[in-house]
């Protein structure tokens, strides 16, 4: 499955614009990486606990609307995007959207 961010695919020819496909993943914090993370707000500092977090939520994601695009009958995801939006004090959910295309 090809996904890219651009409109188009390079030597590729979209015949069929199938629609827009989603992925979600909502991500809790977690109690012992916010007390290291409070420190980091104090010495300041990068929070590698919920960069993780966040590249993790960001992967699930995109394999949901990857596994979207396919239940459609894509073969590709163009003009993919990620969007963001805090669900609950503590919650954070990623989004992954695109528009699930065939190609020849």
């Amino acid at each position: 499955m090809m996904v890219t961010t651009t409109d188009t695919l390079p030597g590729r020819e979209i015949k069929e614009v199938l629609g827009i496909v989603f992925g979600s993943c909502v991500q809790m914090k977690h109690l012992g990486k916010d007390i290291r993370a409070a420190g980091r707000n104090i010495i300041g500092g990068e929070s590698k606990a919920y960069t993780e977090l966040l590249e993790e939520s960001r992967r699930t994601a995109m394999q949901r609307m990857i596994e979207d695009a396919k239940c459609i009958g894509a073969d590709s995801v163009v003009g993919m995007r990620y969007a963001t939006a805090q669900t609950m004090g503590g919650a954070a959910e990623i989004i992954a959207f695109g528009t699930a295309v065939k190609t020849h």
